[in-house]
């Protein structure tokens, strides 16, 4: 089979990989019907991350069922799925607490490398949902970022307590930051405010609730929110970017006693104890339970209430998956579908 490979820093091939196969009864195999670039490929690609040898690219996921393990029950061979990048039982009691990234038997369904025609997915019982049917080709981009923006975006506004009445302010205008802005509107939010810099960014933002768009970043970022809302700052702040200088500027804008969500992933992020103590604001986040979500937001989509696929602004046969990655390393892209 086909699949993409990172060799090193900017150095992305497409080449023949082994086709997986079945290693424990709880594993399922895919036939990747979509699959993309992440925002966090690009730590990797850009050197930030180290990477020492030739390692198999992705984590995100839609596809058909081919194949199941002898103690798969709740998937059958021909199921339309979407899975997390985290795999997860789904029973044991941090799963059942709703935190299913950290899983007390938790895999990265990553290291199989996602961007590929096929791939095993372990703990397939807690890890895939099932769409009700099999999708209509313009709902598989929407289901693919459920497999994981959208679900982070969700996450992170979810740990950011927004609800009704609330002003959110979103610090990051990726594809994490831009679905958390979809996120925060169907989670009920007054005012959401976007913090972006870029245009076709801003537009997408606004298209999917931010009634505010804030340019400045850092300190005169900080005080434009605080502008925006009375001296007070945002009830919910969602940091997408996972930068020393974006967690600062979440929580330098968030009021006292409100609540940040945090889900870029974290580099060279180091906290000021006694600011974050005298800032009385409240920490919540990490590498989102995306299993959690999967069937409410399968559903909306299903149903068409949401759209997320929007974020997808470019489109590339797997075969290009490096383009996919120059293209978004280089700003030119939001984020890239990949079809193999």
């Amino acid at each position: 089979m086909r699949g993409a490979v990172l060799y090193a820093p900017g150095d992305v091939r497409v080449e023949e990989r082994e086709h997986p196969a079945i290693t424990a009864p709880t594993d399922a195999i895919i036939r990747v019907s979509a699959t993309c670039v992440c925002g966090s490929d690009l730590w990797d690609y850009r050197g930030v991350n180290e990477v020492t040898q030739p390692t198999p690219a992705g984590h995100e996921y839609v596809g058909v069922v081919t194949e199941i393990g002898a103690e798969v029950k709740n998937i059958k061979v021909g199921d339309f799925v979407v899975g997390s990048f985290f795999a997860s039982d789904n029973t044991c009691e941090i799963c059942e607490a709703g935190y299913q990234s950290r899983c007390a038997h938790a895999e990265f369904v990553g290291a199989g490398g996602a961007q590929s025609e096929y791939l095993r997915v372990p703990l397939a019982d807690g890890t895939l949902v099932a769409t009700p049917g099999m999708p209509d080709d313009d709902l598989i981009p929407s289901l693919l970022a459920a497999s994981d923006v959208l679900g982070t975006g969700w996450f992170g506004a979810v740990a950011a307590e927004v609800g009704p009445g609330k002003t959110v302010a979103v610090v990051g205008d990726g594809a994490v930051g831009l679905l958390a802005v979809l996120a925060a509107k169907q989670l009920g939010a007054e005012r959401i405010i976007a913090m972006s810099r870029h245009a076709s960014r801003q537009q997408l933002a606004r298209e999917f609730g931010a009634t505010d768009i804030v340019e400045e970043r850092g300190d005169e970022g900080v005080a434009r929110i605080k502008e925006l809302t009375g001296g007070y700052g945002a009830h919910s702040v969602i940091e997408a970017v996972g930068t020393q200088e974006s967690m600062m500027q979440a929580i330098r804008s968030t009021r006292p006693g409100g609540h940040v969500g945090y889900v870029g992933v974290a580099h060279g992020v180091e906290l000021p104890g006694e600011e974050v103590f005298f800032a009385e604001v409240h920490l919540h986040g990490g590498p989102a339970p995306v299993r959690r979500f999967l069937p409410e937001l399968i559903q909306l989509i299903w149903d068409r209430e949401i759209d997320p696929g929007k974020v997808f602004d470019l489109t590339l046969p797997l075969d290009e998956a490096a383009e996919g990655f120059k293209a978004m390393d280089e700003r030119r892209a939001i984020k890239t579908l990949l079809k193999p």
